[in-house]
């Protein structure tokens, strides 16, 4: 294990040196992260064309420690548009567990954040119509994200909430998840047969770790929870997900955006989930 780092932006670096993540992914994380400094001081990011080339201000990771700090990030995770919001938070969570496995952080400083849902967009509130819904578990997709849409389509979970699922939380022969899975904050869950056969293929050959899983092997000094102990793979993240659903259902939107994960969780009216 290498010494902590003083400095937050060091930090961000050594994550993110160590992360499993492709190239944009690491451009994209990185500009996030190192956005958070100047919120660590009391100060607001520079916007637009002046964020480029900004050099931040040097604080340490520590910090996050600080409950005044703290309070800092929860204030500017919740001025955030719900997208935004947990799309930044679920990256801040990532770099926070690896430093906290790193024993770089002691506590974590953002316990409560993501038990309360954040507002949702007109737009993502919205369901998908019958047809929608058939069109996307109709979509040539691979295994684990037939899987997880399933899922979220079945239970009405949260992305989060889904994607922390591990094997030992499921009760596969009763669809449903165990009691264990409620002591550690997360919703009760059933799910239908459709979803129990995608979990069986999915799953085969595993007994234990995250129920979804990245393509990649985990990078080292990932927490022993969030990684597979058959494959070394480490835990799918919520950005990856999304990204992925955004990139299949483009060709679905007639604004060719592609929808959020969201979505799924919303029921459309009755007669169309008849046919669903």
């Amino acid at each position: 294990m290498c010494p902590p780092p003083v400095e937050f932006a060091v930090a961000v670096e050594r994550y993110l040196a160590a992360a499993s993540l492709s190239e944009g992914s690491r451009r994209v994380y990185g500009i996030a992260l190192t956005a958070w400094a100047w919120t660590l001081v009391g100060e607001d990011p520079p916007a637009g064309r002046a964020r480029r080339g900004a050099r931040p201000p040097v604080v340490p990771l520590a910090a996050l420690e600080d409950a005044t700090v703290a309070a800092r990030v929860r204030a500017a995770l919740d001025a955030r548009a719900p997208r935004t919001r947990e799309r930044e938070l679920s990256t801040l969570r990532s770099a926070v567990r690896w430093w906290r496995a790193q024993g770089w952080l002691h506590t974590d400083p953002l316990p409560d954040l993501g038990s309360t849902p954040a507002p949702v967009s007109p737009v993502d509130a919205q369901p998908l119509t019958g047809a929608q819904l058939r069109a996307v578990l109709g979509l040539r997709a691979g295994l684990r994200e037939q899987t997880l849409w399933h899922l979220l389509y079945d239970t009405g979970a949260s992305a989060a909430e889904v994607l922390a699922l591990d094997l030992a939380d499921l009760d596969r022969p009763r669809r449903r998840t165990h009691v264990r899975a409620h002591r550690r904050g997360l919703p009760r869950l059933h799910w239908g047969d459709a979803t129990a056969r995608l979990l069986t293929l999915l799953l085969q050959g595993r007994t234990s770790g995250p129920v979804f899983l990245t393509d990649r092997r985990a990078p080292e000094g990932t927490p022993t929870a969030d990684r597979c102990r058959l494959t070394g793979r480490g835990r799918l993240s919520y950005r990856r997900a999304a990204e992925l659903f955004s990139q299949a259902t483009r060709p679905l939107d007639p604004a060719g955006r592609g929808w959020t994960l969201h979505r799924l969780r919303v029921l459309p009216p009755a007669e169309d989930r008849e046919d669903a």
